[in-house]
């Protein structure tokens, strides 16, 4: 199977200062990212990069994109977006730099560093929004509608010292 996130940078590596831009795309399979959980089994990551050659290797800046879908950890909503990671890496021939990556014969493989970027940056336990509200711990209703009419839960007098710094910190709130 073609891999269709290696670059040839043959032209790169003659002349430092040289730079290029490169538009690449792949099937998360291709990549072994298999997590239905996160994943569509057709999902496809979207890599734009701009690679700049030095003296002794490469720099590769840019972003990936990648579709993902979820259960919001709060209210368990159905939820999904697009990740947006940025890029910085570099690859060197010789590898003196201990977080570089190998140019191997010319090439770019950029295979690792997408994989790593995808797995690490979409979320596990996504939310649907920032300011979900979840669900009432008595009736499980989803707090985002509105409330649930379950009468409020007792506060704890060993709390209120804390309560009392919360509204001293954050008096807008």
């Amino acid at each position: 199977m073609a891999n269709p996130l290696r670059v040839n940078a043959s032209e790169l590596l003659r002349r430092p200062g040289s730079q290029k831009t490169v538009e690449l795309s792949s099937l998360l399979a291709e990549l072994e990212v298999v997590d239905p959980v996160r994943f569509a089994d057709d999902a496809e990551v979207s890599v734009r990069l701009h690679l700049e050659a030095l003296n002794d290797g490469i720099v590769v800046d840019g972003e990936l994109s990648v579709p993902w879908h979820g259960v919001c950890r709060r209210c368990l909503a159905d939820t999904g977006g697009t990740q947006v990671s940025e890029v910085h890496e570099l690859y060197q021939r010789i590898v003196t730099d201990p977080e570089a990556f190998e140019i191997v014969g010319d090439q770019l493989d950029l295979r690792d560093v997408v994989r790593e970027l995808v797995l690490l940056d979409v979320p596990s336990t996504p939310l649907c929004r920032p300011d979900c509200a979840g669900l009432c711990l008595t009736c499980g209703a989803n707090l985002n509608d509105g409330p649930c009419g379950c009468a409020a839960a007792p506060t704890d007098p060993r709390w209120s010292a804390l309560d009392q710094l919360h509204d001293l910190a954050d008096p807008g709130d």
